[in-house]
Order: structure tokens, then C-alpha cells, then sequence
């Protein structure tokens, strides 16, 4: 049995009674040391993380001529426009790989990555409305748009699979490896994401400033062309880029290219895990903030 104070008396005698806590009684505590967020609650607010998903497909593609084609569109066009330019135009190896199909495998982790950090930077100001007004787990408002990304990654995933076997690509055994990258590119581009939207809230300059970063990772990263390409001189700059190690595991598994050294394996590993710790606590100490400055 535990004791409740009670305010002072008319009299000015303060009393005090036995009180048994409801069985229903919710039991608000401070964040821990680390300030992690309450996976419980996170679960159990399971049908919001959805309901936003849902919503996120349903209105990008709401009113749209070609709907979900545009996921194809996009990959098919910028693949063709690499493959004329590097492969073509500049004539830059491919690893023994099709130019189109080999640009195609880079763009598709690209966009993974990208299309993640960019629709969930800006999804706390985009729903500002819910944000100010409606309590629940705010960190379920930047994952939900995980999901729309997922959806059209799988849809451009399909088409690849459909090229591999126009030009007889057989990627092997690796392939079972293609969702360990998935989730691993997915937790790093998610822990970059959380960071700018809770930093997006208070400092919108975040919405000018990361399309432009995003680009230079672009262009310092062998999206559009082999590794090999690299001059010796420079080539140590791309390959400590983690863009980098992505790229090659996912040419690896889809393509049947050689393998990744196992000190990429390891170090996306750890970069995916620090960089998504590192965003949910970024999240979680600005998250109190939310509801004042947004």
C-alpha cells in the first residue's frame, strides 16, 4: 500500500490516506539516462504507423495520370541517361556488366536511401497539424514514410528482376543477402532522416540545405559508375564513403559483382547502427520542443 499527500485543510492539517494505484493508472516516468523512446508505447500506437503509411501512398499518387509507374518511370530514365553518358559517351567500364542494367542496380539503392532521408526530413512540418494538437508517439510520423519508400522500392525492384533476365544476369547465391542490405541502407538512411525532422521543426533551413547535401553524396558516390573507374588518386576519398559499401553489396547481390571486403561488410554494420541511434536520441531531445515551435 502506498500513501498520497493531500493539499492542506481549510484547518491548515495536512492528511494523508492509503491509496491503492487503478489497475489502469498510467504511470508518466522521466526518459531514461539516454532519453530511448518507450518501445512499448511505440507499439502499441502500431495502427497509427500505418495509418500514416497508407496515407502517404494515397495522396502521393492520388490525381496522377500513370499512379505508381512514375516508381518505374523515374529508375528506367535516369539508368538510360547514365548509361548514355558514362557508358556511352565517356566509356567508363561496367565491371563485364550491361551499362543500363549495371546503373540500374546503383539507382536502386540510391533511391532507397534517398527517397527515405528525404520524405522523412520534412514529415513533422508537413503534419504539423497532428504534431500540435494530437498526442501520440511522434517518432512514428518520420518511420511511416519508410513505408511508402518500401512500396516503391519493391515495384522498382520487380522491374529489375525482369531486366536481369532480359540481359541473362544471374546474380547467384548473393541474392538472399539483398534484404540484409535493404534493412541495413533503410536503419541508416532513417537515422539521418529522424535527426533533420526533429532539427527541421525548429530551423527550416534544413529543407534548403539537405536536397543540396544529398546531391553532392550523389556525386561522390559510384552511383552511375564502377569503382574502377576512380583514379588511384582519389579513389581512397570514395571508398571510406559508406555510400560507397552500399552500392558495391547491392551490385554484389543483384548483379553477381565481386563481393564487398569484409571490412565494408563490418563497417556498414556499425555506421547503420551508430547513425540510427544517433538520430532517434537527436529525435528524442528535441521531441519536447515539437509542439511549441512548429
Amino acid at each position: 500500500m502506498t500513501t498520497t499527500p493531500f493539499p492542506f485543510t481549510p484547518t491548515g492539517i495536512v492528511r494523508r490516506v492509503d491509496a491503492a494505484p487503478s489497475p489502469n493508472a498510467v504511470v508518466i516516468t522521466p526518459p531514461g539516462r539516454l532519453g530511448l523512446p518507450r518501445w512499448s508505447e511505440l507499439w502499441g500506437a502500431r495502427e497509427v504507423l500505418y495509418r500514416f503509411g497508407q496515407r502517404d501512398v494515397l495522396l502521393r499518387y492520388r490525381q496522377t495520370a500513370v499512379g505508381v509507374l512514375w516508381v518505374v518511370l523515374q529508375p528506367l530514365a535516369s539508368a538510360g541517361i547514365f548509361s548514355l553518358v558514362f557508358g556511352t559517351v565517356a566509356n567508363l567500364p561496367s565491371q563485364g556488366m550491361p551499362y543500363f542494367v549495371f546503373s540500374y542496380a546503383g539507382m536502386l539503392a540510391w533511391n532507397l536511401f534517398n527517397n527515405v532521408v528525404g520524405r522523412s526530413a520534412p514529415s513533422l512540418v508537413t503534419n504539423q497539424a497532428l504534431v500540435s494538437k494530437v498526442f501520440f508517439p511522434r517518432l512514428l510520423v518520420p518511420l511511416s514514410t519508410a513505408m511508402s519508400v518500401m512500396l516503391d522500392f519493391g515495384v522498382a525492384l520487380v522491374l529489375g528482376v525482369v531486366l536481369l533476365f532480359v540481359y541473362g544476369v544471374n546474380p547467384g547465391w548473393a541474392v538472399l543477402l539483398l534484404p540484409v542490405w535493404v534493412v541495413l541502407l533503410v536503419c541508416c538512411a532513417l537515422g539521418i532522416g529522424l535527426a533533420a525532422a526533429s532539427i527541421q521543426v525548429k530551423y527550416r533551413d534544413v529543407g534548403y540545405a539537405l536536397p543540396w547535401v544529398m546531391q553532392l553524396v550523389l556525386y561522390g558516390s559510384p552511383v552511375a559508375f564502377s569503382i574502377d573507374a576512380v583514379p588511384h588518386q582519389v579513389r581512397w576519398a570514395f571508398e571510406a564513403n559508406p555510400m560507397t559499401w552500399f552500392l558495391e553489396a547491392f551490385r554484389w547481390s543483384f548483379l553477381g559483382l565481386p563481393a564487398p571486403t569484409l571490412w565494408q561488410v563490418g563497417g556498414m554494420v556499425v555506421v547503420s547502427a551508430l547513425v540510427l541511434l544517433g538520430g532517434v536520441l537527436v529525435f528524442q531531445k528535441n521531441e519536447r520542443l515539437f509542439a511549441d515551435v512548429i
